[in-house]
């Protein structure tokens, strides 16, 4: 088994009821031997439309976020809880959320064995804590999981309704963390030959 024969029982997919108004599987994009994984919750408008995971505002800001901290967005590999569009854009609600991650998610990690996983707000933290744990409260910090480290940060849509870069701010704590998981990265050593390279704090998103 490989990601791209994941990717195409994925796309015929219809364990869940998400499977009924979905325009496109949003599977996951990225390097397949990535270091660090990034998960979301599920897909929006955009990513709907066109099939792939962070695109539209969201996306933008978190290749931002990345590409301040020196770590390119083609090293890295990003996903979804879910794979479908839940509507209304709502939060995928626990049976969907089991599905799909145990289909297909687990599938992925398995496959592509990063070294650490972001999950990017609530959701997609409670399937790696186990349980429902506030942002806030988690973010900032590592714990494992099946030996893999995750490290939760804020998702890119509550930076964009938080938009301050005060001290304290969400933006402030996210340019924090994307450094200590760049940092972190580093002292892991290579793992594919990709050169990362850092920028200044100027370029900042």
């Amino acid at each position: 088994m490989n990601l791209e024969l994941l990717a195409a029982q994925a796309k015929a997919c219809t364990a869940c009821g998400l499977a009924k108004n979905r325009t496109h599987v949003v599977f996951g994009e990225g390097n397949p031997d990535a270091k660090l994984m990034i998960v979301g919750e599920g897909p929006g408008e955009d990513e709907d439309l066109q099939g792939r995971p962070f695109v539209g505002r969201s996306g933008q800001l978190l290749d931002k976020i990345l590409e301040a901290a020196g770590i390119p967005r083609a090293s890295v590999y990003i996903a979804n809880i879910v794979k479908c569009r839940p509507p209304g854009n709502r939060a995928p609600e626990p049976l969907e959320a089991k599905t799909c991650t145990s289909l297909w998610l687990v599938k992925q990690i398995q496959l592509i064995k990063p070294q650490i996983i972001i999950p990017l707000g609530a959701t997609a933290l409670e399937f790696f804590a186990g349980e429902k744990i506030p942002i806030t409260k988690a973010r900032g910090k590592f714990f494992e999981w099946q030996g893999i480290k995750i490290f939760p940060m804020f998702h890119p849509a509550y930076l964009l309704r938080n938009p301050s870069r005060e001290a304290g701010s969400p933006k402030h704590l996210t340019w924090q963390d994307i450094q200590l998981v760049k940092k972190t990265l580093d002292e892991l050593g290579p793992k594919q030959g990709l050169e990362i390279k850092a920028v200044s704090q100027e370029s900042l998103f």
